[in-house]
């Protein structure tokens, strides 16, 4: 996850504008998922064999380049076309799984594969590029109605460079329906006091409705939307609740907490800090998933992000509920783009 320039990390600029929760009490304004959730379809050894091969600094040219190399190696295992898109600074790998209906358009899943210097970024983000290699490979021979694109950015760390030379070419939005950003999906804390939040952001409603029953512990997953991107949150949250219904009493799943950003970011500058943000600025809903980054780890950014700090138990139950959003999604004919008024 990268940072704003003249923005300190985890303090926002403003206090004006309230960030209202996207979670609702009332489930039953919460649409019915269409797929049946699932919990056994992600192989955690999958992810920690691509975590294994991530974890290193990838911040020079030549370890982004043998990161490029294993990315596209494992795209062709599972018989995806990767192909490399170059801009001025880097190159984004991009690959697509056809859906079977045209009109349904497509998703985009992505995660940003470069490090900053001198860290070896087990969290940040080998974490989410090892989740889109597994969603990747369990859909790779798997029809659904829209088409599923694969995009790894490079050097989201210097300013979200590669999304935004992405989001810059018209032809990769043509029918795109959403964009799902994982950036830090690894790493929970369990002490009081490990979680804290941005300046100005009342978290408290947040949370309650969330049911988040230790604020001040790092346990839960977050996804950052807008709120005049409503549907696509809700989205989210209808299949969490599907996943409690099912599995509570079998397998820990983090929590869930859903919040809404008005006014893409204008007033509250951390919630832009990562590959999101540019689809937001073309009009594309888009959502961040993270495990808040620097606001909870204190390996963000340094040596110590490493595979041994990660957790778990966190780490698989947070893929498992980003598949389950991924299989809604693609199955959904739904339009997932508001209509300019």
């Amino acid at each position: 996850m990268g940072s704003i320039q003249g923005v300190t990390e985890g303090q926002m600029v403003s206090e004006s504008i309230p960030i209202e929760p996207a979670q609702s009490n009332n489930l039953e304004s919460l649409p019915k998922p269409l797929i049946a959730p699932q919990i056994n379809a992600i192989d955690p050894d999958q992810l920690w064999n691509h975590i294994k091969f991530l974890e290193g600094e990838r911040y020079q040219e030549s370890d982004r380049e043998r990161v490029r190399n294993y990315l596209t190696q494992q795209l062709e295992l599972v018989q995806l076309s990767p192909r490399l898109e170059s801009f001025e600074q880097g190159v984004n790998i991009l690959a697509e799984r056809p859906g079977t209906n045209p009109k349904a358009g497509s998703i985009v899943l992505a995660a940003h594969y470069d490090s900053v210097l001198n860290s070896p970024g087990a969290d940040d983000n080998a974490s989410g590029v090892a989740v889109v290699l597994e969603i990747a490979r369990l859909f790779a021979e798997k029809p659904t109605p829209r088409t599923l694109q694969i995009v790894f950015f490079d050097q989201e760390e210097l300013g979200l460079l590669g999304s935004f030379a992405f989001t810059g070419k018209p032809e990769n939005l043509t029918d795109l329906q959403a964009a799902i950003i994982l950036d830090m999906v690894g790493y929970a804390c369990h002490t009081p006091g490990c979680q804290t939040y941005p300046q100005g952001l009342n978290v408290t409603p947040i949370l309650e409705a969330a049911g988040i029953e230790f604020p001040d512990r790092g346990e839960f997953l977050t996804v950052v939307g807008e709120v005049q991107n409503l549907p696509l949150l809700k989205i989210f949250q209808a299949v969490d609740q599907a996943l409690i219904n099912l599995v509570a009493p079998l397998v820990k799943l983090p929590p869930l907490v859903a919040i809404a950003i008005p006014l893409k970011g204008l007033f509250t500058p951390d919630v832009l800090r990562s590959d999101h943000a540019p689809f937001w600025y073309q009009g594309i809903p888009a959502v961040l998933i993270t495990d808040t980054a620097n606001l909870r780890s204190p390996h963000y950014h340094q040596p110590t992000d490493t595979i041994s700090n990660l957790d778990p138990e966190f780490f698989q139950g947070s893929a498992q509920i980003i598949y389950n959003v991924i299989t809604e999604l693609l199955n959904s004919q739904t339009p997932l783009t508001v209509p300019n008024s």
